[in-house]
């Protein structure tokens, strides 16, 4: 070595050495990760076999059962007037997957969120507000002008009422 290097060999060689340290432990990490994958697929292919002959079980003695007839048990009505189609194998139901129901949620949550918030804007706007304020006070106005002319009304009856009582008691 000579000591015209800026930087002395050990650090260069203990950085070196780091690297490859942290590079057989990723190697590690990866094939410990995908040995476990694997385990944990060839399970859940033994579990779907397994359930599938289950439900080819469950499947064979449904049929068994409904080729023999039950005594004592009607027959199904055939008629034309049926109103559901429930227990009639017609199309299958659309199945949408897992990432694009989760993305179909989230977008229509944020298009909920985005129309509140500019809903929010618009109604706390100053315009807004001040229109409101203005249409408050002028139905304010109106209301108490239908109150004193109710109030008008209601004294005219009264004393057209009270006027004619006085002159039904000086008639009599």
């Amino acid at each position: 070595m000579s000591e015209d290097w800026t930087v002395p060999a050990w650090t260069i060689v203990s950085a070196v050495v780091v690297v490859l340290l942290l590079g057989v432990v990723l190697v590690l990490i990866t094939v410990r990760g995908r040995r476990r994958s694997a385990r944990d697929r060839a399970a859940a292919q033994a579990e779907a076999a397994r359930l599938r002959d289950q439900v080819a079980e469950i499947a064979r003695r449904l049929d068994e059962a409904a080729a023999v007839p039950a005594p004592g048990r009607p027959e199904a009505d055939t008629s034309d007037y049926v109103i559901t189609r429930i227990g009639t194998p017609d199309e299958p139901a659309p199945v949408v997957p897992a990432p694009v129901f989760a993305d179909l949620v989230l977008r229509e949550s944020v298009v909920q969120a985005a129309s509140l918030v500019a809903g929010l804007r618009r109604a706390l706007a100053p315009e807004t507000r001040h229109r409101i304020r203005f249409e408050m006070r002028r139905e304010v106005k109106r209301s108490r002008k239908q109150r004193r002319a109710d109030l008008k009304t209601a004294r005219r009856e009264w004393e057209a009422r009270q006027r004619a009582d006085v002159d039904e008691d000086s008639a009599a």
